[in-house]
This record gives structure tokens, sequence and C-alpha cells, in this order.
């Protein structure tokens, strides 16, 4: 006589209960309204194994080739409402 096994149920995944699909640092809620990311944008961040430096706005290397590659690249300054963009917002924060 052959027996059955009855299937358990198992509780929902963390990834299936999650509210979003991506992390906070993409979304508008992970960033600072002067540019960059709040807390919980790096801690977001973090948690994916990113490794986040501050901002080096008295000068040296990192301040440099940030400058060079964002100051470089293509796209506006201003939003069509007249806001800044997430570009600009950098910049500025960075002192370029």
């Amino acid at each position: 006589m052959a027996t059955t096994v009855k299937a358990k149920k198992r509780k929902p995944s963390v990834k299936m209960t999650k509210k979003y699909k991506t992390a906070a640092w993409t979304r508008k809620e992970g960033q600072s309204p002067t540019g960059g990311l709040n807390a919980k944008g790096r801690a977001s961040a973090k948690a994916q194994g990113h490794n986040l430096k501050p901002p080096q706005p008295e000068g040296g290397p990192r301040k440099r080739s940030f400058c060079a590659r964002m100051g470089g690249s293509k796209g506006p300054m201003k939003n069509p409402d007249g806001s800044p963009t997430r570009k600009a917002l950098a910049l500025r924060k960075w002192k370029c």
C-alpha cells in the first residue's frame, strides 16, 4: 500500500511580502532633496553591498574625478518645471 505525503504549507518568503521590488536608494524615498542619499537610501545601498563614501567638497582626487565625469555628462541641468535635476544637485553638493 502506497502512502501519500501531504505537502506542508509554507510561509511566504521575504521577497514575496515586500512592497517594492527595488531598493530605497533607487527610489525617491531614499534620495535627499538636496542631492545624494538620505539615511534610508544609504542603508539600502549598504545592504546590497555598495561601499559609499562621502563627498569631498574641500578637494582631492575623488572630487576632481567626479567633477570631470559628471560635469561632462550629457543631460539638462533643469527639469521642465524649472527645478534642478539630480545631476545639477549632485554637482552643486560636490561644489563642482
